[in-house]
């Protein structure tokens, strides 16, 4: 396993790159910084969303050892550098978001607890927020604070719309048809869409990056999903909004999204956090759903909030 460094992306000094097996035989590609001086504040679990990878996190790596975190992360199965499930490697799949919840237990039972300074705090995004909130309310993980940026907890306006995309993602998996890649708007990966079209990010340099990424690392990417790991978010997302979910989740938790948010649903996130008894949420006008991909000042917004509630008190 190793990471990969492009022009204008590259990696940070010191990493320990490895592989983690899960139970069920899924290797994933992990890495882990230690944070940067002499004063340690503990952990940061940095948890990605769908179709990302290591290499798009690098900068904020880097924000982060700054900070005095150390730094730890990986890629969930398949996509970056872990294992794929299907014979076409570009296809985003899984058959249930159980199976990434044994992607994060291993991850934590095989890397953080055992090679990363306490205490463990998570920032994970989009799908990966989800996943960690799964993970707090099953207590499965030992992070002292989670914050969350575009959290995937329901699925933003689409064509075809949600409702409608989810009956068909069922109706496609109960035939045995689950793993075709998933028509609509599933497939506007950032390989496809301009930039002026794109609902990711308002930064143009960093888009172009992360394009770059895609285009010049096919290894470590993805494209849409299949209408198997369709219907696996529906179900999660389901899930989600059950009502003793958000209760449930005891974990001091803050949900950071942005105003212009297009990917995800902003009423979903304004539910969950009213519901939490230990969560809120910020807002940044003029962001979309990457904030850590966003313009410098939106990031800045972000790391403020950031810096404000880890580690805490």
């Amino acid at each position: 396993m190793e990471l990969y460094a492009l022009d204008g992306n590259p990696i940070p000094d010191g990493g320990v790159v490895g592989t983690v097996m899960t139970p069920d035989g899924v290797r994933l590609r992990f890495a882990r910084w230690r944070g940067v001086g002499r004063r340690s504040l503990g952990t940061v679990c940095l948890m990605q969303g769908r179709a990302e990878c290591i290499e798009k996190y690098f900068e904020t790596v880097d924000d982060l050892r700054r900070r005095g975190f150390s730094v730890a992360t990986f890629d969930w199965r398949g996509q970056g550098g872990s294992d794929r499930h299907l014979r076409n490697p570009l296809k985003g799949h899984v058959d249930s978001f159980a199976e990434y919840d044994r992607d994060l237990d291993a991850f934590v039972q095989q890397v953080l607890l055992p090679d990363c300074p306490p205490p463990h705090y998570a920032l994970a995004h989009s799908m990966g927020a989800l996943l960690a909130l799964r993970s707090a309310l099953d207590n499965r993980t030992r992070f002292q604070r989670i914050v969350l940026t575009g959290p995937f907890v329901g699925f933003g306006p689409s064509r075809p719309s949600p409702p409608v995309a989810c009956r068909i993602a069922a109706a496609m998996t109960a035939i045995g048809l689950g793993e075709i890649a998933a028509h609509g708007q599933a497939r506007e990966t950032i390989a496809r869409i301009p930039f002026e079209k794109n609902r990711l990010t308002g930064d143009a340099r960093r888009f172009v990056r992360n394009r770059a990424i895609a285009d010049k690392l096919p290894t470590v990417s993805i494209e849409g999903p299949t209408y198997g790991w369709l219907y696996a978010a529906c179900r999660a997302c389901r899930e989600a909004a059950e009502p003793d979910f958000a209760p449930g989740i005891k974990v001091p938790t803050l949900m950071v999204t942005g105003a212009l948010e297009r990917v995800v649903s902003i009423a979903a996130i304004e539910r969950l956090a009213s519901e939490m008894r230990t969560g809120g949420q910020v807002v940044i006008a003029g962001a979309e759903h990457e904030l850590l991909m966003e313009r410098d000042s939106i990031r800045e917004q972000f790391f403020a909030a950031f810096d404000a509630f880890v580690p805490g008190s």
